[in-house]
């Protein structure tokens, strides 16, 4: 069979399945299992698909058809411009985090501290692109810590990054100019509404504190006047509805210059706020 029969075939099962974007999931499982770059299998598919090709590609699919997401599948995912590890014991980073990275970025820092670090794409992201910070990234997951700091190796990063065990703020040591979080938001009522993909594949402990899924930010808030610098910035993701629940936390912890800043479909993304000169 050559690759294009293959890719054609995957489609069709995708489809049947109901996985939206069957059309790209077929292909980038079939580069994968090929062991080409994405962007190169078009020039491939009129080659014959070897067994052990078919073999992986079957087991790809098979695993889609589980509802198992894309990049836990081929085991990474592309973000801000890098490539990241990712594994079941993360989170999947999605486009939408890329609007945190870039109010990140607005201004300089040295000292940076990631909140719940998971796969550490947000933490070696502006790293990377300010050469002069170095950084913290925690999270309560020792599995989550070994993928960060795998990343933050093959990124070539591991001497200005650092990662620790720690429930928030608990074990953190020290001051920073810029605090970063994509905390667990979702609340508990909203959980059995995901994407499978999501609810069954991704770890509870990085989407949901429960409740009303606003208890990472309560702690956040109080936490951060400690450990930010005289003018340092705190910058949260937050899910679409939580702006100004999240922004009055911040003003009551006496934080100033707050404002939600939208992605770029216009939903409410990130929370900004400072620490008064």
């Amino acid at each position: 069979m050559i690759a294009q029969e293959a890719l054609r075939q995957g489609v069709i099962r995708l489809r049947e399945a109901g996985i939206e974007d069957a059309a790209r999931d077929a292909r980038v499982l079939l580069a994968f299992a090929m062991a080409l770059p994405q962007d190169r299998l078009t020039l491939h598919l009129a080659d014959d698909i070897k067994p052990a090709q078919q073999a992986a590609y079957d087991k790809a699919l098979s695993a889609r058809l589980s509802r198992q997401p894309v990049a836990q599948i081929i085991g990474q995912r592309h973000f801000w411009g890098r490539v990241f590890r990712v594994t079941p014991d993360v989170l999947d980073p999605r486009p939408d985090t890329e609007t945190l990275v870039e109010w990140a970025l607005k201004e300089p820092a040295m000292k940076v501290l990631d909140l719940g670090t998971g796969s550490g794409c947000i933490l070696l992201s502006v790293l990377g692109d300010l050469p002069m910070a170095r950084g913290t990234g925690v999270d309560l997951s020792p599995a989550a810590l070994a993928v960060a700091q795998g990343n933050a190796e093959a990124q070539g990063l591991a001497s200005r990054a650092r990662f620790q065990l720690s429930d928030w703020f608990t074990q953190v040591e020290g001051r920073f100019d810029l605090i970063l979080s994509n905390p667990p938001y979702i609340a508990a009522d909203e959980m059995p509404s995901l994407a499978p993909e999501v609810r069954d594949w991704e770890p509870h402990l990085a989407l949901t504190p429960g409740g009303d899924g606003l208890d990472a930010y309560r702690t956040i808030a109080q936490g951060a006047p400690a450990r930010l610098l005289q003018g340092g910035r705190l910058i949260v993701e937050i899910g679409p509805n939580q702006g100004r629940a999240v922004a009055d936390l911040f003003a009551r912890a006496g934080l100033q210059d707050i404002a939600v800043h939208p992605d770029l479909d216009g939903r409410d993304r990130v929370v900004f706020a400072r620490k008064g000169e």
